[in-house]
């Protein structure tokens, strides 16, 4: 089966590409290094032809709410209606557990992003996953300098390559709506993850625990962003994550 992968250049998506190669199908890649702009439509119509479902692990590079908003409801908007014209059977999309508990900008943009597939033309699954192990690895590059400020958070990571398996999985069968939550096999406190981290990088840093202000703030460090009910474990514990990347 020949399947698209929206963000199949990112780091989820590129997973994404590997296993439905694995499993005999065909991905077609939808990022702009491909010609195709999910957040215009430009090149859409060509590349979804005969394709049988959609994968969208598209991402934004925001805090922003009113930004993660836009992208995501214009994105998920081209995507489905190109889908409908181009007869796609079904669309998958990568969500984040605990989005609705968290009033954090960015999972604004997710819960639309949700919101808008599930009221549209194409039958739909969403797969909720909770942080990947490479979320510490991602908060140290996005924060140049000496000091690394680590919100108090309790996260339940999963490895990137398990969650792509269960999403192109996912994209074989029939449509599920909300699947059951995707979450890693231990919690952790995001502040020792990235202590753990820190010996594995070039720099030296001085972390500075602090915890997010108001409702948000008290999610994070509640377990907001944990798993709630029953679904799938990965295997790979962030330990075993850290002694691969260390070799």
């Amino acid at each position: 089966m020949r399947v698209a992968v929206a963000g199949g250049t990112g780091l989820a998506g590129r997973h994404v590409v590997g296993e439905l190669r694995a499993a005999g199908h065909e991905p077609v890649v939808l990022a702009r290094s491909t010609g195709v702009d999910v957040t215009t439509g430009q090149g859409l119509a060509d590349a979804l032809a005969g394709v049988g479902a959609v994968i969208d692990v598209t991402n934004a590079q925001t805090l922003s709410r009113r930004k993660a908003v836009a992208f995501f409801e214009s994105a998920s908007r081209h995507l489905l209606g190109a889908e409908e014209r181009a007869g796609v059977r079904h669309h998958v999309v990568l969500s984040i557990v605990g989005i609705e508990r968290v009033g954090h900008g960015y999972y604004q943009g997710k819960i639309r992003q949700e919101q808008v597939v599930a009221a549209g033309p194409v039958p739909w699954t969403v797969l909720r996953a909770t942080q990947f192990h490479e979320f510490a690895d991602q908060l140290l590059d996005g924060m140049p300098g000496p000091l690394a400020v680590v919100p108090r958070m309790r996260v339940q990571p999963v490895a990137v390559r398990e969650a792509a398996r269960a999403l192109a999985e996912l994209a074989e069968g029939p449509a599920q709506g909300m699947a059951p939550e995707l979450a890693g096999p231990r919690e952790e406190w995001l502040l020792d993850m990235v202590r753990r981290l820190l010996p594995t990088r070039p720099e030296r840093r001085f972390v500075l625990p602090v915890r997010y202000p108001g409702a948000a703030g008290r999610a994070m460090a509640g377990g907001g962003l944990l798993p709630t009910g029953p679904g799938p474990r990965g295997m790979q514990t962030f330990d075993a994550w850290l002694a691969v990347k260390r070799g």
